[in-house]
């Protein structure tokens, strides 16, 4: 490893686009991204983090700055207690945390494997889930912006968690449709009475 590379603590994932290069906005460039929520109380690895910063705040100054560290160097690293950009607070879930957010280019998709090694079917990553992740700090200057990116190169799946995505909908209970079994392909028919269809009694 480098010292412009971190590899985390645990972290809670969050926007996990980790498979499917995705477009935060139209005309956007698509990249491979997952938000990470650093709790607070975990000092090595923010540590690690600003170590890592500052090591590419010098490569910068010389890569690409032309010698000159500006005042003010963007970094994607933000206090979940405190409030967005654009003004709004953070969800409560980021409350105690640090956010930042790692990407990489669709031409570099990251390793995604669990706590074996081995590779991680698309369907157990979710935002919600914990893990690790691993990232190199990195200088840029474009469109006249100068600042720190953090650039994907892998993610560990260390454990489960309450999905963030929001609630699971029971379409049974809100439609009055049978109840699904998955594990049969079975429908067991409601006794409600009423038609499911047009809603009316039976």
């Amino acid at each position: 490893m480098t010292n412009t590379e971190v590899v985390t603590g645990e972290v809670r994932f969050s926007y996990a686009f980790l498979f499917k290069p995705h477009a935060a906005q139209v005309g956007n460039e698509a990249k491979y991204s997952v938000t990470c929520l650093l709790p607070k109380s975990d000092v090595a690895t923010k540590a690690l983090i600003d170590a890592a910063v500052k090591e590419a705040i010098t490569a910068g100054a010389q890569s690409k700055w032309n010698g000159v560290v500006p005042p003010n160097v963007a970094t994607p690293i933000h206090d979940g207690d405190s409030v967005k950009q654009d003004g709004n607070p953070y969800p409560e879930d980021y409350k105690g945390h640090w956010v930042f957010t790692i990407s990489s280019k669709a031409d570099y998709p990251p390793q995604i494997v669990d706590i074996n090694n081995m590779p991680l079917p698309e369907t157990d990553m979710y935002s919600g889930c914990y893990g690790r992740g691993l990232f190199n700090c990195y200088p840029y200057f474009f469109a006249g912006k100068k600042g720190i990116g953090f650039g994907l190169k892998a993610v560990l799946k260390t454990r489960d968690g309450e999905p963030l995505a929001g609630t699971v909908v029971n379409t049974s209970e809100a439609f009055g449709l049978p109840n699904y079994n998955p594990f049969t392909q079975q429908a067991e028919a409601p006794n409600t009475g009423i038609n499911p269809i047009t809603g009316l009694p039976n």
